[in-house]
């Protein structure tokens, strides 16, 4: 009966430490997929977007007062803290265009963007 004993137990502590070494991996994969986009269709949004305002060239400065990727104005550009990151749009990264783009369209809408988000459809 001891041996039987023995076996029950020793199964149980296979399967809690599988258990734990579950949690612990989850735990640690955590912060690796913390980096991710959580909406990685907004990602693809913006760069439909970016396509239709400046061909997705994110350093655009044509000297017609809008700059970069999603030809932000100077003012919106600062006024939604893109000087945090950069002067102007055009000189900041695609990512952190993006960052202040979710801004803007939280505040503002797609209307921010009137021509090409009508013609994307957004």
């Amino acid at each position: 009966m001891t041996h039987v004993r023995n076996q029950s137990a020793q199964r149980s502590n296979r399967r809690l430490t599988a258990a734990a070494a579950a949690v612990i991996a989850a735990a640690l994969a955590g912060p690796m997929f913390a980096s991710v986009p959580a909406d990685a269709h907004s990602d693809r949004t913006w760069g439909r977007l970016a396509e239709c305002e400046s061909s997705r060239r994110w350093h655009l400065n044509t000297g017609n007062g809008y700059y970069g990727g999603l030809q932000f104005s100077y003012s919106t550009w600062r006024g939604f803290g893109g000087g945090r990151f950069a002067p102007r749009a055009d000189l900041a990264t695609r990512r952190q265009q993006i960052r202040i783009a979710e801004k803007v369209q939280n505040q503002q809408g797609w209307g921010a963007w009137p021509y090409c988000s009508q013609k994307l459809g957004l």
